[in-house]
């Protein structure tokens, strides 16, 4: 077993924060990773009512225009590979079709195996299909949506991959909603409430001050000084 610097209920615990307020409290821990970690164009999501999801990253690629050349990867592997065990898994595939989506991994059926094996979504740029048929919970953020699979089939899987930007890796702390999906450096996991905690008491005076009657723009100047005070 993998030794960890995050438990179970850690992940569980960044549940309560849209992605957004994530990447607020990682601009404080990780400042370095500001512009990087995280998708940059808008996604699709399969159900925006959906509460974020937070799970370790299993990665993959996928080609759906032509049926597959060589060697085959077994599908069975795959559902070997992202099976959740200790922590929930999100599948991050990456569609390497031009453009990506000409056919889609995600439906009624992939979704309900997924969701069995204690895959919680998938963060893609490829399609899903089947919308009104999806699995009951289990969320996708994709590129688009689209009617077939054509011969979408798994390409590879465990190696790194480029989501919208978002360069994600097996074992990465992923966090998703329907604004799009970051990765949480493990290192960072158990920093992020406090972080959290002190952006939100930061933006509650600005956000007290500007419901004010007679905001202007010198209570601003003075709401942003105390903001700037809270550590």
């Amino acid at each position: 077993m993998t030794e960890r610097a995050f438990t179970r209920a850690d992940l569980e615990a960044l549940k309560q924060w849209d992605t957004p307020t994530i990447c607020n409290g990682l601009e404080l821990i990780v400042p370095e990773r500001r512009a990087i970690g995280f998708t940059v164009e808008p996604l699709v999501a399969a159900d925006r009512k959906l509460p974020p999801i937070v799970g370790l990253a299993r990665t993959g690629t996928i080609m759906a225009k032509e049926p597959p050349r060589g060697k085959v990867v077994d599908r069975i592997a795959w559902y070997e590979y992202v099976a959740a065990e200790d922590f929930p898994t999100i599948a991050v595939l990456q569609d390497l079709d031009h453009p990506p989506g000409y056919g889609a991994f995600w439906g009624e059926v992939n979704t309900t195996i997924h969701k069995a094996l204690g895959v919680l979504g998938c963060v893609t740029n490829g399609s899903f299909r089947d919308l009104d048929m999806l699995a009951p919970g289990f969320q996708i953020l994709g590129g688009r949506v689209g009617p077939s699979h054509a011969h979408v089939h798994v390409v590879d899987f465990g190696k790194p991959v480029n989501i919208f930007s978002m360069q994600a890796a097996h074992d990465d702390v992923i966090h998703a909603d329907f604004h799009g999906a970051v990765v949480i450096p493990a290192e960072a996991v158990r920093k992020l409430p406090r972080a959290i905690d002190l952006v939100s008491r930061r933006e509650k005076v600005i956000l007290e001050m500007c419901a004010k009657p007679g905001f202007n723009v010198a209570a601003l100047k003075e709401a942003l000084r105390r903001a700037g005070e809270i550590h």
